[in-house]
């Protein structure tokens, strides 16, 4: 079949198309069906091995068949425990062939170098940005060393930590950090951890802990032992003879180099001059930068490198591959563009809602509910997660994996996209960042004012009884900038309208400091002197409420409406 016959077959078709235009799968199928030409559909994976031809990425064959390859570390912990500190101790002292503190910082990663074994220290993450590519499907890390202060102890963003490294089923060695301070409880600390369930060996448990002073530069030989000792234990392996796959740690756009992306190799080598595919980008290795900024031509396993050559910057999380040739790398890239546009223009479903769990009982998908669940105080956190976990139906499975005192966090929603977890918020808000990741991720966030209704919803929908029957739709939220006292009418507060929309019928929450302190109906709305049925976002106003005049200047009040859901 010559191309001018394929065309004039398109054209009675009525699409007009070039010799070296993409066509849909139908349209290319009817075309040449036209003229006698019998079409077989050939099946493509949606995933990165094996798609239009690529080799094999890495898999199991990996660890049995590969060489040792280095750890890859991620350190966490709650904020001023030391976690920067540390690493920098251990650079400091152990960098890999290089004068001390000269790395490469942005590239996200550093090499240490420790009896005569390389280990690799992931910069980058904060629990957040550790989730938020654990979410993208991308496992980074074989080990997460968690730094607690001795003299501090278990902190919120420690147990947020602990509760992200779990989710990603990463083994945890606990660095017990300023140990030589006067103040310095270890035993105390120790008896916090096991009560999240990671007893120290000492005690009688599984868990490595090691003291550490930052400071005095003390234990960190100890730690890096432990590390290696427990990367020996895990029998890290992988293939430096496959083509190279990847993952991007961090992304650039460089005003001389173009596109640069942080790719820490998993498997494979990968080589100056390689064909390069990453999410929807394309390209070839130009040029390769190690964390010492030394140019490479080519990275093994475990091996942190800036690679230029992308013809547009990718995501963090994407999985990097080296091809046969550029012109597969072009394509397949091409189909992941097309397949990504079809996805946002249909109708993205929600990564897990209470409203969905029945019908996907009933049609056997859903074994596992997961929760998040963040309160106004302690006390609550408590009563919630103690009648969750009372609740038992064989169909269903429910999980707490994390809990949390204050408003609904960016971190949470990242949390709960990667472990399909549904967010029970009670007595608090979402922040905006919050709001804005449910949206993109389509998490579920479901608020509450009474424990029993968060109780009674979720009890509902695992047994099956019946969905819920309105939902909570956000309206908008208004910033108080400026109290007036009226006479005869009290309070009221001079706001900006910061998104959406405020409807003098809707509903009116105060939310102060991420915590609900009053929730009511408004009593009236104002525009200069004009009474409004609603302003929108942009718009100065005047809000009074019904039965509430305790407003204070910085309040956030939310307007929100119950929608019925229908049945």
């Amino acid at each position: 079949m010559s191309g001018a016959e394929l065309i004039k077959a398109l054209i009675r078709m009525g699409i007009v198309a070039s010799l070296n235009q993409v066509l849909d799968a139908e349209s290319a199928r009817i075309a040449v069906s036209e003229m006698g030409i019998v079409v077989h559909a050939a099946t493509r994976p949606d995933t990165e091995p094996g798609e239009a031809g690529a080799e094999r990425p890495a898999d199991e064959d990996d660890e049995e068949q590969g060489l040792p390859r280095p750890p890859v570390v991620t350190v966490m912990g709650h904020v001023d425990h030391g976690k920067t500190s540390l690493l920098d101790a251990i650079r400091e002292t152990k960098v890999t062939a290089g004068e001390a503190g000269g790395i490469t910082q942005h590239i996200g990663a550093s090499t240490v170098e420790w009896q005569g074994k390389r280990i690799v220290f992931l910069d980058t993450p904060g629990h957040e940005a550790f989730t938020a590519l654990r979410a993208r499907g991308a496992r980074l890390t074989d080990i997460a060393v968690l730094v607690v202060a001795a003299d501090d102890g278990v902190m919120p963003q420690t147990v947020e930590a602990i509760n992200h490294a779990r989710a990603a089923e990463v083994p945890i060695l606990v660095a017990l950090n300023k140990i030589d301070k006067p103040n310095a409880l270890p035993d105390r600390v120790k008896k916090q951890l096991s009560e999240l369930g990671l007893t120290a060996e000492d005690w009688g448990g599984d868990t490595v802990v090691v003291p550490v002073s930052a400071k005095e530069r003390t234990g960190i030989n100890d730690l890096l032992d432990m590390i290696l000792l427990m990367a020996e234990m895990a029998e890290l392996r992988a293939d430096p003879s496959r083509r190279a796959k990847g993952i991007v740690i961090e992304t650039r756009l460089d005003r001389g180099l173009g596109p640069v992306a942080s790719v820490l190799v998993q498997t494979g080598t990968l080589r100056v001059g390689d064909p390069i595919l990453c999410g929807t980008a394309f390209g070839r290795v130009r040029a390769m930068v190690d964390d010492r900024g030394e140019r490479l031509d080519e990275a093994g396993p475990s091996t942190p490198v800036e690679v230029v050559g992308l013809d547009e910057v990718p995501e963090a999380g994407d999985v990097l591959l080296a091809l046969a040739d550029e012109k597969m790398a072009r394509e397949m890239a091409a189909n992941r563009d097309e397949r990504r546009r079809q996805a946002e223009l249909g109708e993205a479903r929600p990564t897990a809602s209470l409203d969905d769990l029945f019908k996907d009982l009933r049609e056997g998908e859903r074994k596992q509910l997961n929760l998040v669940l963040k309160a106004d105080v302690q006390g609550s956190l408590e009563a919630l997660r103690q009648s969750f976990e009372k609740l038992e139906e064989p169909e269903v499975g429910l999980s707490v994996i994390h809990t949390g005192v204050g408003g609904v966090t960016e971190s949470d929603v990242m949390l709960a996209a990667a472990s399909d977890a549904i967010i029970i918020a009670f007595n608090v808000t979402p922040d905006a960042g919050a709001r804005q990741a449910a949206e993109q991720r389509h998490v579920d966030i479901r608020t509450y004012r009474v424990i029993y209704e968060a109780i009674s919803d979720v009890t509902a929908a695992i047994k099956g009884l019946r969905a819920p029957t309105y939902r909570e739709v956000v309206l908008g939220h208004a910033e108080v900038r400026q109290l007036f006292k009226v006479p005869k009418v009290g309070t009221v507060a001079g706001c900006y309208v910061t998104d959406g929309k405020i409807a003098r019928r809707s509903k009116i929450r105060v939310v102060r400091d991420g915590v609900i302190v009053h929730e009511g109906a408004i009593a009236s709305l104002k525009h200069v002197k004009d009474d409004v049925r609603d302003i929108s976002a942009g718009f100065e106003c005047g809000i009074g409420l019904e039965n509430y005049q305790d407003i204070k200047e910085g309040d956030i009040l939310e307007a929100f409406a119950m929608e019925e859901v229908p049945r």
